[in-house]
């Protein structure tokens, strides 16, 4: 496998660190980094919201624009053939929901958290309670799961039969996640094509 098409799938739910993880393994390793939530935000603002303060998704104007994709797939389906030529250039790393089904190749990992740790994530990045971004997440999960499920068939945060890995994130900050997936990425991906 050349470097050129290493690609890189990185899901998890809202808060299990994701984001971060997929940009500093972009960093380390020299990717390209592409966000299937960055995308919807640019297509959230060429309908007229305005996706600008922290925490956009789990606010009120967020969670109205998840309803406006739950009655028009049109949104998500844009996101993901863009997302899908990205993966066809490679050398790259995705954060995205939707990847890891809809690639064959690549070497995809989910990053498990519980509800409740992940809603005090959100509440500390976002400046909000933990009640707030617990009723949040559960309202975003619950329609987000529902739109790719009629999609695509899958249940994200239910199937995992996709990924070569799953990290229980729940009790690791974020440079510990990032220094467990750098081993594993030294060891299986850059050492066996090192030896190619």
């Amino acid at each position: 496998m050349s470097k050129k098409t290493l690609v890189i799938c990185v899901c998890g739910m809202a808060g299990s660190g994701k984001s971060t993880l997929a940009k500093n393994l972009a960093e380390k390793y020299g990717l390209k980094y592409y966000s299937g939530g960055d995308a919807l935000k640019a297509l959230a603002i060429e309908k007229g919201y305005k996706p600008v303060e922290k925490g956009w998704w789990e606010s009120r104007e967020g969670l109205s624009f998840l309803e406006n994709r739950e009655g028009n797939p049109e949104f998500d389906k844009a996101v993901d053939k863009k997302l899908l030529e990205m993966a066809k250039q490679g050398n790259v790393i995705l954060d995205s929901w939707t990847m890891p089904w809809l690639i064959k190749d690549g070497f995809k990992i989910w990053l498990e958290a519980s509800l409740k740790k992940r809603a005090e994530r959100v509440a500390k990045r976002d400046g909000i309670s933990v009640k707030k971004a617990l009723e949040a997440l559960k309202n975003k999960e619950e329609k987000t799961k529902t739109i790719y499920k009629h999609l695509y068939g899958f249940s994200l945060g239910e199937d995992f039969a996709p990924f070569n890995l799953i990290l229980d994130t729940e009790n690791l900050t974020a440079e510990e996640v990032f220094q467990v997936l750098t081993f594993v990425f030294d060891k299986m991906i850059f050492d066996k094509r090192n030896s190619e």
